[in-house]
């Protein structure tokens, strides 16, 4: 049995043998109609979603899976009668062969995989992370740039409470030769811990707050909104970084654009067409990594 809780249990090795898979699903589809079909799983999301729970859910139909699942176990599972997380989780690893699990707590990954008895697939974790974003991101970043290391990037948006921007700087940090810049107002910049981990994998890492500061040889941007879900209890004003036609023509005709989402204002409806805006190719993508995730796991 195998977790997937951070996306630090995945070296580069694993990460382009996933990729392989991942173009393999992607162009014949039909030899993995199968790969589940005697298996069960569950997605239990304590949080809001829409590309992560339909593309997890996508890609068990679509290998032959089953699902069960709750969209709103927060409010709408016996979480609200008092059932703590671990119990939750011994009784659904019951029904299931696999469970997906989303939470507003950082360790709650961590938590259900202490007492699961089938593989834990953290799709997001509080602020903390969200490794198969991480893993989607990386699979566009190599489809178009035929690598992830050896580039630079801007991260840029809410960097602080961004939890797929923590997942991919984990795995940036061991890429060589990458150069990182991070763009975000004061109040949102990346946590200290984040840039150590830079800093000891001798990663360059220049925090700024306006787009003119950054060379426009860029290979990847990695845009975010603000995470206003984390910020119930905070007195921070919420500044958005917007990317218009304007802000993305600094950067060079070879640069990509990509977003997590969902967006609210923070990129500009009008980058939508410019063939640098990766971001609906990258929700998309996401289903067949998660195709190739759950093959991994669970194939036989």
């Amino acid at each position: 049995m195998e977790h997937v809780l951070s996306i630090d249990s995945f070296s580069t090795e694993d990460l382009l043998a996933l990729f392989r898979l991942t173009d393999r699903i992607k162009h014949y589809p039909d030899r993995y109609r199968e790969v589940l079909s005697s298996k069960v799983v569950a997605t239990l999301f304590y949080e809001p979603s829409t590309r992560t729970r339909l593309s997890f859910e996508a890609a068990i139909q679509r290998l032959g899976g089953h699902v069960i699942s709750t969209e709103n176990a927060r409010e709408l599972s016996s979480a609200v009668k008092g059932e703590n997380l671990r119990d939750t989780i011994r009784v659904v690893h019951g029904y299931a062969d696999a469970i997906i699990l989303r939470h507003y707590e950082n360790e709650a990954a961590d938590i259900a995989a202490s007492v699961a008895d089938v593989p834990i697939i953290n799709a997001g974790s509080g602020s903390n992370e969200h490794p198969t974003q991480a893993m989607l991101d990386l699979y566009t970043i190599y489809s178009h740039k035929g690598r992830w290391n050896q580039l630079s990037y801007v991260l840029s948006g809410d960097l602080r409470y961004g939890r797929t921007v923590h997942s991919l700087v984990k795995k940036l940090s061991e890429s060589p030769n990458v150069t990182i810049y991070g763009l975000s107002h004061p109040a949102f910049r990346l946590p200290e811990e984040y840039i150590a981990l830079l800093h000891k994998n001798n990663i360059p890492y220049h925090a700024c707050s306006r787009i003119e500061e950054i060379p426009s040889d860029i290979d990847v941007i990695y845009h975010t909104r603000t995470q206003l879900e984390r910020m119930e209890d905070s007195d921070e004003s919420v500044q958005e970084i917007i990317i218009d036609l304007q802000a993305l023509n600094h950067f060079r005709a070879e640069t990509i654009l990509l977003h997590p989402l969902p967006r609210n204002r923070e990129i500009a409806t009008e980058v939508d067409q410019d063939p640098r805006a990766l971001y609906f190719a990258q929700s998309k993508n996401g289903m067949y990594v998660r195709m190739a995730l759950l093959t991994t796991l669970l194939g036989e």
